[in-house]
């Protein structure tokens, strides 16, 4: 444990995180790059270049300066970070490299408030936090491979299967080429994979949310083609069925945990529904007997993947419920056909549809899923009953 003069020091050092704000987390990155351009294979640039991962990596660092003195409130942050670190393969070695550039970015942007009992106060405790990541996540890779079907590290899978959900929207079968089993996951969780190729300019990995129940023999992707995407297009255009690729085992704190009594209520916005059709796929196949409700908001017809699917799967369960929002409608599309609502998503319009001991998780965008968080409020919904995943760098609603 810390001691009380390390945590005291730590917090005194709030103001000073507070003003220099995610540029300290910039310059970070920038200098660990810097020296250690092999980490550039690990981390997903598109997220340094958006701002979106040193904003996060910031919001971690001031939390756990806040909270230093009551790590319980830090749990289910550490286990979100520890469960991402896995899909990335972390080696306990790489934190002493990240603790290096981190004392040395404070050192280097602090100035003269930072002293040698600042930096030896941080030392200490971002090697506590450190020790305690590389436990979880140890704990995460033993097993993972101890189940059956699992593995450790990368595993070779074929694609074996490239369908088009939508104009955005393609889904990925991957078969492992040794022809044995995979691990079952909890719905919800991702899948990430590994991918060197020509076209891209690092090794690069990526995760998506995998997008059908367990099975024990593959497992599905859908992947969103994102404009400028280097990953996603390639993944789109260019490999192909037969092509091989390295994946990383399932991982992630987002995941389907209801009752047989339990009503649960699935709501997404674009490619957010990927985690939610796994969901969906496991409450079916387990012949769930509370009421599911599907709720779905897109741009248009060309963009609603699983459409048909989900339509089908209403006609043959009489316990599932589907209800779709088209923001901007095309002309083609048909009002009680295709969608059923024009516009933002509205839970009012379907409040009594909603039972008030249903279970509600939700994918999207950012700005979506803080508008459902407080349409949810409004209706009298728990933050217990409220579950969410963010694609990408974590932030709070």
């Amino acid at each position: 444990m810390l001691d009380s003069r390390t945590i005291q020091v730590i917090k005194s050092t709030i103001p000073l995180l507070e003003s220099a704000g995610p540029a300290l987390t910039t310059h970070f990155y920038q200098r660990m790059f810097k020296h250690n351009p092999e980490l550039k294979d690990v981390f997903n640039l598109a997220h340094q270049h958006s701002g979106g991962q040193p904003a996060a990596l910031f919001n971690a660092i001031a939390a756990y300066a806040h909270h230093i003195d009551n790590l319980a409130a830090l749990g289910a942050a550490v286990e979100r970070i520890a469960q991402k670190h896995t899909g990335f393969l972390i080696k306990p070695e790489q934190y002493a490299i990240v603790g290096g550039h981190l004392l040395a970015t404070l050192q280097e942007l602090g100035g003269d408030a930072v002293t040698e009992e600042v930096l030896t106060a941080w030392e200490q405790a971002y090697g506590f936090l450190a020790n305690i990541f590389i436990a979880r996540e140890q704990q995460i890779y033993q097993s993972q491979a101890e189940q059956a079907g699992g593995w450790l590290g990368e595993r070779r899978f074929t694609i074996s299967a490239k369908t088009v959900e939508s104009s955005v929207i393609t889904s990925l079968v991957l078969t492992p080429a040794d022809g044995k089993a995979v691990k079952d996951f909890i719905p919800g969780q991702y899948l990430s994979v590994k991918l060197k190729h020509p076209d891209l300019a690092h090794e690069e990995i990526r995760q998506y949310s995998l997008s059908d129940a367990p099975n024990g023999t593959h497992y599905r992707i859908s992947v969103k083609r994102e404009e400028g995407g280097q990953v996603s297009n390639l993944l789109h255009d260019v490999l192909q069925v037969g092509d091989e690729i390295a994946v990383i085992p399932p991982a992630g704190d987002f995941t389907l945990q209801v009752s047989e009594a339990t009503p649960v209520v699935l709501i997404s916005a674009g490619v957010g529904q990927t985690p939610m059709q796994s969901m969906l796929n496991q409450l079916l196949k387990q012949k769930h007997p509370s009421n599911i409700t599907w709720l779905h908001a897109c741009e248009h017809g060309a963009v609603h993947g699983f459409k048909t699917a989900v339509q089908t799967q209403c006609q043959l369960h009489a316990n599932l419920t589907s209800y779709v929002w088209y923001r901007t409608p095309n002309t083609s599309d048909k009002l009680g056909e295709d969608y059923d609502f024009e516009g933002q998503m509205s839970l009012k319009a379907i409040a009594d549809s909603l039972a008030p001991s249903a279970h509600y998780y939700f994918c999207g965008p950012i700005g979506f899923m803080s508008a459902i968080k407080q349409q949810l409020l409004e209706l009298g919904v728990t933050a217990d009953k409220m579950h969410y995943e963010m694609f990408g760098p974590h932030a709070e609603l």
